[in-house]
Order: structure tokens, then sequence, then C-alpha cells
């Protein structure tokens, strides 16, 4: 039994079930009481009742407010002191610096921060500076930095954004792990919800398609991919392209590719959807030119259906495949983007043979109770 109280902040509920999910269950068996502090929302309150969690809101764990951000810390250390936690567990920059700020100043002995990617990498000047001593600030004041793939841990440790030994990495990467025992396999959805998809988007049976499953947003190549597609589709038939996700207001994309992604036949744009594994069933190549990512558990899920991944060697992605193996790597180029879609496009037994590749490459490096299991060992039991 782990006899803790673990409270773990976050900037807005809609990643739990990416960066906990099926966690509060596995560690509530063993006797751990959660709390769980970020944004107020309905989906917050929903998602408590349904893992058992005490949600805590906070007004000011997103955007930059000095008051709002002091009135928070506070409130977090009149929680942690009332309710006696043991562990402190911060995620993302801003949740991150406020969360080891307060468990710091209340005296928690296990301060553990997980590094979910660099949001400096893509910025640039004095902003740039300013990312990356935040996330030297926090790191030292942590006891224990979760680098959620190798190559972030590998810039952890090359600038120097927090101590070597306090930097730790789960297995081969990613912070919870993915079902692809029971969840994330062709086995899981139904002929009955494919055809009732496939309706719903008006895709055939000889369309083949390429999808996308994220935030539509610049950092993610949304725009090169669309620049590319643009070209795909002069010179291929019968494709479409997936995009599963929605459109942010931040690192937003230009009002003409808004226009072109809502408005042209070949683009299927679902906004954001609720249970994401059935769409994997609808796509026939997956594709991420992402700019950064920390583990984009996107292309784990993608693999897990067998799937055929397409993305860069931006941090994060460069972890998530292996080279032409269960994908192949992209440059952030749309001329580069059309030449790969293409090889895949024309080679069906290479589909199939990455695909194949790609599940056994989940199965055996990031089944979630594996990356549970080191997490209790590395972060929750050790010193």
């Amino acid at each position: 039994m782990i006899d803790k109280k673990i409270l773990h902040v976050v900037n807005i509920s809609f990643v739990l079930p990416y960066f906990i999910g099926d966690q509060f269950d596995y560690f509530m068996e063993k006797g751990v009481k959660f709390y769980v502090a970020c944004q107020s929302s309905v989906h917050l309150t929903d998602y408590s009742k349904q893992k058992g969690f005490t949600p805590i809101g906070l007004n000011s764990l997103r955007e930059v407010n000095i008051i709002e951000d002091i009135k928070a810390i506070y409130m977090l250390i009149r929680l942690i002191k009332r309710e006696q936690i043991d562990i402190v567990i911060a995620h993302t920059p801003k949740g991150g610096l406020l969360g080891m700020i307060a468990a710091y100043l209340a005296g928690v002995k296990i301060r553990v921060y997980f590094r979910h990617g660099l949001m400096f990498e893509t910025s640039k000047g004095l902003k740039r500076l300013i990312l990356k001593t935040v996330e030297r600030f926090t790191g030292s004041l942590a006891t224990k930095v979760v680098c959620v793939s190798p190559s972030v841990l590998k810039i952890s440790n090359g600038d120097k954004l927090s101590a070597v030994k306090k930097n730790i990495l789960l297995n081969k990467g990613t912070c919870n792990g993915i079902d692809a025992i029971d969840r994330f396999k062709k086995e899981s959805i139904t002929p009955e919800q494919i055809e009732k998809l496939r309706a719903q988007y008006g895709i055939t049976a000889e369309n083949r398609i390429i999808g996308y499953v994220g935030r539509l947003v610049n950092d993610k190549g949304i725009s090169e991919l669309l620049t590319a597609w643009k070209e795909l589709i002069k010179v291929e038939s019968n494709i479409k392209l997936f995009l599963v996700g929605p459109l942010e207001e931040r690192d937003t994309l230009s009002e003409d590719l808004q226009f072109y992604l809502k408005n042209t036949p070949s683009i299927i744009y679902t906004g954001l959807v609720g249970d994401i594994a059935p769409y994997y069933r609808l796509i026939d190549i997956f594709i991420l030119p992402s700019y950064r990512e920390g583990f984009p558990t996107v292309v784990l899920e993608a693999s897990a259906f067998e799937l055929p991944v397409l993305t860069t060697r931006a941090t994060g992605c460069i972890d998530s495949i292996l080279e032409n193996k269960t994908g192949m790597f992209i440059d952030l180029d749309p001329a580069d983007i059309v030449n790969k879609v293409r090889k895949y496009l024309n080679n069906p037994a290479l589909i199939k043979e990455h695909g194949k590749n790609g599940r056994a490459f989940i199965l055996e490096n990031f089944g979630q109770h594996e990356i549970w299991k080191e997490i209790e060992r590395k972060v929750l039991l050790s010193n």
C-alpha cells in the first residue's frame, strides 16, 4: 500500500485523461488519495466524479497575471498544509512553476515536475530567455523532474534546466503510456462504429485517408501540411485529409488557412471530438509535422492502431517512431511531405509492414501498466 496524499497541478482539466487518466484508479487501489488543482470547468467537476479525486479550482494556471498567480500560490499552500499533502506533482510550465513554488514554501519533501515539452524551442529573443529561465527555476525547486522523452531528457541535461541527478525518464518515454491492450487496437472498434463515422464524414471505401489528430496550430506544422496538401490533390486521386482536433486562439492559423481547411472538399475538419479511438480506424497514414513535442501520445495511439507514421525529427517526435520500421521522418518542407505521403500511397505493403511493426513497438515499450510501475518506483517511493 502507498498511504499518500498526492496533489496534481495542471493548467486545464482536458489534459488529465492524457497526463494521468487511469493512473487515478491504479494508485487509488494502492491507498493513494488524489487532489487536482487547475482552472475551474464543468469538465473538471465531471471528471473528478468519474475518477474519484478532489477538484480544486484555481483562476491562474494559463495566462500570466501576477496578482492572480500570487493568490493561486497562497491557495495551494493553504491546501497543502490543511490536507497534509505528501507529494506535489505539477505539469506544464505554468502549472509547474506555481505548483513547485507552493510545494517548496509549504515544505513538501517530494516535489515532482513533469517536463512535458520545451516551449522555448519555438520562441526567440527575450521570450525564449524568459521561458528557459522559468524552466530552470522550476527545475531548481523540484526534487525530481520527469522528462517525458529521451530527447527532452538530453536537452534538460545539456542546457542544465535541472540537475542531472534529478532528471528521470520513465522506460523509453511518455508520462502515462497508453492502453494498447483494450482501447487502442483495431479490434476495439466495431464495424458499426466505423460505418457510422464514414457516413457522418462522407468517406467512401475508395478514399485513402491521411490523418492528423491534435490541436490545429502553427507549432504542429499545420501550415506546412496544408501547403503540401494543395500539391498532393493535384497528383493523387481519392485522397482525403482528416484533421481531428480543435482550432485554437493561441498560436492560431491564419484566416486564409482556416478558410481553406473548412472549405476544401478533400479536407475533413472535425473540431474537438470525445472518444478519439474510433477515428484512428478511418485513417490509412498518420502524420504529425510538429515543430516540437514532449512525447506525442497521438503517435503512440496511431501506431497501436497499426498505422504507419510520418513525423519530424523534432524533440519528442524523434523518439516516437523507429525510422523506416514503424514510420518515416519528414522535413518541415511541403515538398518532402508530398514525397513521403506518396511513397506510402504507392506502396500498400509498406503501409502494412510499418503498421504491424508500430504496434509491436508500442506493446513492448509503452504499455500503461509498465509506465505506472515506473512512476511508483522512481517517483512515489524513491527518495
